[in-house]
């Protein structure tokens, strides 16, 4: 059976980009990790551009993704680089390449330090990966059907969790 909507999926997948010497740099890999995703279908739990590839595939599937900036974590914007005072960051200790997590206008982003001048201190709201073109490697390891609280909560519950028993699970 194919991936479709309210499905819950299992892959393995090898995030990588090129660097601008042509060598592959990789930035993520759950085999190295042990630690297989899992997410549910239509639900916008991953990048809309790997979840659109990744509709159809069946377990066993292996695949290549790229996905250009703009399906992924969007184009640099270098009005997102800014300046802001120190006091911002209460009494953390700055430096560049030093990342926070705050509370942006669309809910969380990470803040990474570029430059420490003084009282002064510039920062760039871009997500990390934003203007970079993003490959994937993917093995598709298991397809069942989502559970009713998997559904009403819009993400996987691990298993044992109140309302994700085995006998609700269905592989598919």
């Amino acid at each position: 059976m194919s991936i479709t909507a309210h499905q819950v999926v299992t892959l393995h997948y090898v995030l990588s980009d090129v660097l601008n010497d042509g060598s592959k740099q990789v930035l993520d890999d759950s085999r190295a990790r042990n630690k297989p995703l899992e997410y549910l279908h239509g639900h916008d739990n991953i990048l809309s551009g790997l979840e659109n590839a990744l509709a159809g595939q069946a377990v066993g599937a292996e695949l290549s993704v790229q996905l250009m900036p703009a399906d992924a974590y969007g184009v640099r914007n270098e009005a997102l680089v800014q300046e802001v005072s120190r006091s911002s960051f209460g009494g953390a200790e700055l430096a560049p390449g030093k990342s926070f997590q705050t509370e942006g206008e669309a809910g969380p982003q990470i803040v990474t330090v570029l430059d420490v001048n003084g009282d002064r201190i510039t920062v760039d709201t871009n997500h990390p990966l934003a203007g970079r073109t993003l490959n994937y490697q993917v093995t598709i390891l298991e397809v069942r059907e989502a559970t009713r609280a998997e559904l009403a909560k819009g993400h996987p519950l691990p298993l044992g969790t109140e309302h994700s028993k085995v006998e609700d699970r269905k592989v598919l």
